[in-house]
Order: structure tokens, then C-alpha cells, then sequence
């Protein structure tokens, strides 16, 4: 399998995401066209995507999508799966041969839903476990790796370019309400297919343009609270950390925002004495979590997209809306390739969040 200590090619980042906000759904097309067009940011080492409302007849099941390096890994990874989850069905994920996607692994996906005698013993919530399994997977079982672990939502990445990347996982096939995008340049983590973006853990997944330099620091203080880093990728740091506040320290996506890219100390000096006391609690608070370095991130949810720039705005991201679609993107061509005639665009601020969820009569995944 190739890593980037083989051939590093200099070149950029690039994210794509789009949204109904009524919960129709759309097939993969628009997607591939939008991250086609910043081809250039990219290098061949890393592309993929998230789709959310894919698995419609299963959406009450884990949907673990798994890379497997061996039969041998393979054979581990069931053994395991039986032990912990009821598995309704399993399948390989059906691809179409690329010439520009070589030395794939075995691509496999698994409806499940945890084992009730295994969340009795363990005293866990059912999302607690299924983290806990994932981590288990990636660190104990060699040649195994769960790239994606959500409800009626999925993964698909590889090693090559975007737009490779979603003709051989057929998109255009899959029917979804949003779906997120990435063109992948590793910097300082190797490019492999476990380490492409998005990266994902339970139904939030991340793409990322960007460099994360304070990724020790996180990843130390991420570790403290039962994370397990194993996929050798900054980004994977950035969604343990989005999972952790929301999860488990119960913040909005708001406040979450406010952590991992926090206005600077003279800026919450200037503000209004409530908003200030606030700020000033979550960056004493949850300060290990503050994530440095340019950045900008969409973020998929269970039933929305967050799209954040870092502080100082030091990676372009540009927003547009037609109607009840939200675009969001590294250029504004990459918008206008599939929606010319936007009702708005515009580029937030740095560290300024853009959140869209989907209306409240519609449920997960229905048109």
C-alpha cells in the first residue's frame, strides 16, 4: 500500500458539501462535478466522501463500512463482530474498477445493532459501545479499520483523486440529502486509505482543508477521556474532539465552535459582560481543545452541516443558498459548476460557523 514517504507530490486541499434542507434527497452527480473542479488541490494521495440518508430500509443500524488488508484481517474483525453486535446484513461495498484506483483493500459494510447482553455487561449506552468497538477494531486488529460507524450515513474514501474516488465507489447510485467532499493533499500524515478524508465516528464526519498544528497537544488531551488515534491522520483528532463536547459535554455546535477555533483573548475582552464571562468559561474550560493552525472543516451530523474556518480565516470557504440548498466549498466555482444562479454566496469570518439543519417536520433521511 503506498504511503506518502513514497511519492509527495506538492499541492492543495479541497471541501465540498451540499444540503437540502427539507431532507429530499439527491443522487452523488452534483457532489463529484463540485470537488472535479479543484482537481488541482489535490495530488492522487486521498479523496472522498459522506453521504447522509443513503440507507433508508436500515436506518435504525449501524452502517460500519471496513477496510480489511487480509482475508486473515477479515476472518479477526466477524469473530469480533458477532461477539459484540446482532448483524442484520453484510455485503461488500460495490465498486466500479477506476484505473486511477490501484492496490485496493477488501471494502466491506455491516448493518448492525449492538448486542444487548454485551451493553448489560458493560453498563454502556449503545453509542459509548459502538465507539468503544470501533477503537478496539483499529488498534487491536491488524489489517482492520472502521472508516465509518453511523446511522443511515456512510464513508467512501480512498487513495487517488476525488472524483476517482466516487466513480469507483458508484455515488452517482447512492440517494442522500447532503453529502460532503474531499480532495486530499497529506501534509505532515500518510497518505493511505484508512488516513483519507472524511474521517468519521458515529454519524459525524469531517473533511478538512488545512493543517492542524497543535495535533499533539489534542491528541494527548483527547486521549485522557478513552480516544484511541490510530489512523495516523490530524483530521481523525478533530472529529474525536467534536464528538467529545457534543457527546459527552452535552455543548452545541455553536459552542463547540467557539472551542476549537475560540476568539482571541483581546477579542473577548471587547465583549458584552455575559458573552464575555461565557467565552472566557469555555476557553479556561475546554482549553486543551482548542485546535490551531489554518483550517477550514465541514462537519456532516446526524441531521445537518457545520462548515468553520479557523480564527484567522487562513483557508478560503465560500457559502452559497438556492432555495432550500446550502453550498459550501474551498472556491466558489465549485458551487457554481452545479448551481449557477445562487440566491446568495458569500465567505464567513474566521472562526464564524455556519450550521444548517435540516427542517423540523422532516425525520432522518425522508423526502
Amino acid at each position: 500500500m503506498q504511503r506518502e514517504g513514497d511519492i509527495r507530490i506538492p499541492a492543495g486541499c479541497s471541501v465540498s458539501g451540499i444540503i437540502d434542507k427539507t431532507g429530499a434527497r439527491m443522487n452523488g452527480e452534483a457532489i463529484i462535478e463540485s470537488i472535479a473542479v479543484m482537481h488541482d488541490r489535490s495530488n492522487g494521495l486521498g479523496g472522498g466522501f459522506a453521504a447522509y440518508g443513503i440507507y433508508p430500509d436500515y436506518r435504525d443500524y449501524y452502517a460500519l463500512h471496513i477496510f480489511y488488508e487480509s482475508t486473515l484481517a477479515k476472518r479477526a474483525c466477524e469473530e469480533f463482530l458477532e461477539r459484540h453486535f446482532d448483524i442484520v446484513e453484510c455485503s461488500n461495498i460495490p465498486t466500479h474498477k477506476v484505473k486511477e484506483i490501484a492496490d485496493e483493500p477488501l471494502i466491506w459494510r455491516y448493518f448492525v445493532a449492538p448486542s444487548t447482553a454485551k451493553l448489560t455487561e458493560g453498563d454502556l449506552d449503545e453509542r459509548e459501545f459502538v465507539v468503544q468497538c470501533v477503537f478496539r477494531i483499529n488498534a487491536t486488529i491488524d489489517g482492520a479499520y472502521v472508516f465509518s460507524s453511523g446511522k443511515n450515513m456512510g464513508v467512501f474514501k480512498a487513495v487517488g483523486f476525488p472524483e476517482d474516488v466516487g466513480r469507483f465507489y458508484r455515488l452517482e447510485e447512492y440517494e442522500g440529502w447532503c453529502f460532503i467532499a474531499h480532495g486530499r493533499y497529506p501534509t505532515n500524515t500518510p497518505g493511505w486509505w484508512g488516513g483519507a478524508h472524511p474521517f468519521a465516528l458515529l454519524d459525524w464526519a469531517v473533511a478538512h482543508n488545512g493543517e492542524i498544528s497543535s495535533y499533539d497537544a489534542n491528541r494527548r488531551a483527547i486521549e485522557q477521556y478513552g480516544y484511541t488515534c490510530a489512523l495516523q491522520t490530524d483530521t481523525e483528532v478533530i472529529t474525536y474532539i467534536i464528538d467529545y463536547l457534543h457527546r459527552k459535554k452535552e455543548l452545541t455546535l455553536d459552542e463547540i465552535a467557539a472551542v476549537i477555533a475560540a476568539p482571541f483573548w483581546q477579542t473577548i475582552d471587547a465583549m458584552p459582560p455575559e458573552e464575555k464571562a461565557w467565552h472566557e468559561y469555555l476557553r479556561v474550560q475546554f482549553a486543551a481543545q482548542l485546535i490551531t493552525g489554518p483550517f477550514s472543516i465541514i462537519v456532516g451530523f446526524e441531521n445537518g452541516m457545520m462548515a468553520l474556518n479557523d480564527r484567522l480565516k487562513l483557508r478560503s470557504m465560500v457559502v452559497g443558498e438556492k432555495d432550500e440548498r446550502v453550498y459550501v466549498a474551498s472556491e466558489e466555482a465549485a458551487i457554481r459548476i452545479i448551481e449557477p444562479n445562487l440566491d446568495t454566496v458569500w465567505a464567513p469570518e474566521g472562526g464564524e460557523p455556519v450550521i444548517v439543519r435540516l427542517n423540523k417536520s422532516t425525520s432522518r433521511g425522508e423526502s
